[in-house]
């Protein structure tokens, strides 16, 4: 047999020579496993495989040069497809069309063959020849929500060329559609036998029986033989049986099959409300048998159970670290289960968590209902250092807990006072519902409801949607004082407004709940008092219990020394947005690099929080892998920062809390290098470079003084009080905040309450 090898274009292979030096160091930095530190529940005692589908593919297109050289420390998964001469690729799927731009090089060809009885069109790897896919086709990323800077620059992974290199990595051959090939004329079985002969190839997998009882006896003993189980509803081409009925007789796939591969859900059922059912006894018999289990279908940037709370690390945990632990996992994300397994599993943990704060953000707002009573213990229970509550004011005066003082986000409001509707440009541009226009027993007539600002496509724990109730300061602040949870953060906004137009002392009714708490006079709990203005933060000077926290929501590129020297006038912290932290290219998916914002206000002698970090996928730029812990690992080991607010304490804590979190430890969970992977980017292949964000001046922290409390409290005041000068970023967020309709809350209230 002939098999040709095509060389790339001069460009293509400098760009992958470019990109492969630039990640070589950092790919062997992927933490190795160490020694358990008991013995697992998988089959032979050993910790779990990790398999790589294509590499990291959650990344790179599959089977490309930097998807393996990221992926070379664990077992790489090849879905083969043929070609008529027998070549050999790496491409998931029945057809190249997804994957490849096979569509570029042969326009407008596509065909329809039965497969398995079942009628497919596409461009078929059987219809070209090993030199066609080597020279002419090349890989582009098959999910929308990855990065496509890299489409058609990478060649198809060809298994000869990759397997007869001097230092192949270890090797997974998932076969299948056997008929297909050899009613094309390709002696399927034939050219698999070869490849598994010639190469080292440690398992070799297929989801059609036939093919893998024609196989026994023809591989060395060496190579594990594995049943891929397709959905349960899917049938087998060879005995015409759901998969779901085959399972349910391992005694019988034992006798062609060494272990088993299967969906996830084969092990722990999702429900069609997204939450898990009952785990299946399926790992357990199947170890009794002696068969190892492989469960597939984990990508960090996929649909997960609610009850992961958008966390891939715990959904690991699950199938490795409960009852009996998969032999080994199927993933787009290798480092994320590397991490799960030598960090995570088997209860690993520090006697005490470094020294980072972990700072709620409206409690655990990711499971309940943000500011309400069940969001607060959610936190403690979580680990959560500092619990925080953002003030709100009634009508009559009753300080209470919430996000906003626009109730149409976080409660059921719109559905009961729609005609109290108002717009408010002090406080925000578009129109709302607000606290100060309801009295207290109004306000307690509403649900809470959990808000996520990423939008209805991702949802919270919807079953917990409405549960809580809503928390007055008072009672915060008891429940920080009966608890035991190290501090408090206390978030005061719009107080000059609400003195001069609402007869609102908020400043006052915050100054006498914590007095009443004896909070003033507290030694052991951290006190913080945050806000915007500076004039409030000056009302708190005199207390030195209190640490007073200037919340920077503007997007800032530096902090001149003067303006730095001027926060400190008024703060001893500084709670910064994410981006005043690493700057950001290519619509916000990559770090560009590091600002000199935290090391500017450290040598002020300020500490720095920096808000607000989330697990969705959708959140994180590309550099962290769709990875919570590597996002929390970059901002506190390379940008230093001194705490983290998060929607997510469960997550932080259980990173911070990891011996991995220490970059000493071997193995440690490493940080991004801001900039590394944007230098393996085309520059064309980027939007337009954004204009560099400006600097935060002195007149952007220091705010008029606090007018006084006015007495009517009937009327809004014709003269609001000066205000210092917006930033452009903030100027543009409000222009975008005008266009949005009270027919668009409307929409999204009665979805969230289920109407």
């Amino acid at each position: 047999m002939s098999i040709h090898f095509g060389g790339m274009n001069k460009m293509i292979t400098s760009l992958f020579l470019y990109s492969l030096l630039v990640h070589a160091t950092v790919a062997q930095q992927v933490p190795l496993p160490r020694p358990p530190l008991r013995k697992w529940t998988t089959l032979s005692g050993n910790e779990p495989l990790v398999v790589s589908r294509g590499g990291f593919s959650g990344l790179f297109p599959e089977g490309t040069p930097n998807a393996l050289a990221f992926a070379k420390d664990t077992t790489i998964l090849c879905n083969l497809q043929l070609t008529k001469d027998g070549g050999a690729f790496c491409v998931t799927g029945t057809t190249l069309d997804k994957s490849t731009n096979i569509n570029v090089f042969d326009p407008n060809k596509t065909r329809t063959y039965n497969i398995n009885g079942k009628n497919v069109e596409g461009y078929f790897a059987v219809d070209y020849t090993a030199k066609d896919i080597d020279e002419n086709v090349f890989m582009v990323q098959s999910i929308y929500t990855r990065p496509d800077f890299y489409d058609q620059s990478l060649p198809v992974l060809n298994v000869d060329a990759v397997l007869g290199d001097q230092s192949p990595p270890k090797f997974w051959l998932n076969a299948q559609y056997e008929a297909f090939y050899t009613q094309k004329g390709v002696k399927f079985v034939d050219r698999v036998v070869e490849l598994v002969t010639q190469y080292q190839i440690n398992y070799v997998s297929s989801p059609e029986i036939g093919f893998l009882k024609s196989i026994n006896g023809k591989v060395s003993k060496t190579t594990k033989i594995i049943f891929q189980l397709l959905g349960a509803n899917e049938v087998e081409p060879t005995t015409k049986q759901p998969y779901g009925t085959i399972v349910k007789d391992l005694l019988a796939i034992k006798s062609y099959a060494s272990a088993i591969m299967v969906p996830k859900e084969y092990i722990w059922p999702v429900k069609p409300d997204n939450y898990l059912g009952l785990p299946t006894k399926l790992v357990s018999d199947a170890h009794k048998l002696g068969l190892e289990v492989y469960a597939s279908g984990f990508a960090n940037d996929f649909t997960l159970s609610y009850n992961y709370s958008y966390d891939p690390t715990a959904e690991y945990m699950q199938f490795t670290d409960k009852g009996d632990s998969v032999d080994g996992v199927v993933t787009d994300f290798p480092t994320t289960a590397s991490n799960a397994i030598a960090c995570f599993a088997n209860n690993q943990s520090l006697p005490k968590k470094g020294p980072t704060l972990i700072i709620s953000n409206n409690g655990a707002s990711s499971v309940y209902p943000g500011s309400t009573d069940l969001a607060y213990q959610q936190a403690i229970d979580d680990g959560s250092d500092i619990i925080d509550c953002s003030v709100q004011m009634s009508k009559d005066g009753t300080a209470f807990c919430s996000g906003a003082a626009d109730l149409i986000q976080e409660t059921t409001a719109v559905t009961k006072f729609m005609p109290r509707t108002s717009t408010v440009p002090e406080v925000q541009a578009k129109s709302g519902i607000f606290s100060f226009d309801l009295t207290w027993s109004e306000i307690q007539t509403l649900k809470p409801q959990i808000y996520n600002a990423e939008g209805p496509d991702f949802p919270r724990n919807p079953a917990e949607k409405n549960s809580g109730k809503f928390v007055t300061l008072a009672e915060f602040l008891e429940l920080a004082k009966t608890k035991a949870v190290p501090g408090i953060l206390i978030n005061i906004q719009n107080a000059a407004y609400l003195a001069s137009n609402r007869s609102l002392d908020i400043v006052g009714a915050v100054s006498s709940a914590l007095s009443n708490a004896s909070f003033d006079k507290e030694s052991t709990k951290q006190v913080l008092i945050q806000s915007d203005d500076s004039q409030v933060l000056t009302k708190f000077k005199d207390i030195p219990s209190y640490k007073r926290v200037l919340l920077v929501d503007d997007r800032i590129g530096d902090i001149p020394r003067p303006t730095a020297d001027e926060i400190k006038k008024y703060a001893d912290a500084v709670n910064l947005v994410k981006s005043a932290v690493f700057s950001v290219e290519g619509g916000g998916s990559l770090l560009e690099g590091m600002t000199n914002v935290v090391r500017e206000l450290k040598d002020a002698n300020l500490t720095v929080f920096v808000h607000n970090l989330k697990n969705e996928f959708i959140t994180l730029a590309f550099d962290f892998w769709s990875d919570p812990n590597i996002a929390m690992a970059t901002f506190i080991q390379n940008a230093k920062v001194d705490g983290i607010v998060t929607d997510f304490p469960a997550t932080a804590s259980r990173y911070m809390r990891s011996p991995c979190s220490d970059p000493n430890h071997v193995p440690t969970i490493l940080p991004a290098q801001p900039g590394d992977l944007m230098s393996t980017v085309d520059p064309q292949t980027l939007p337009p470079a954004e204009s560099p964000l400006p600097p935060l001046e002195v007149d952007n922290v220091v705010d008029p003084p606090l007018p006084a409390v006015s007495n009517s409290k009937d009327e809004p005041s014709a003269h609001p009080p000066p205000t210092k000068p917006a930033s452009s970023s903030s100027f543009r967020a409000n222009k975008v905040n005008i266009g949005l309709s009270l027919v668009v809350y409307l929409v999204f209230a009665l979805l969230f309450t289920g109407h």
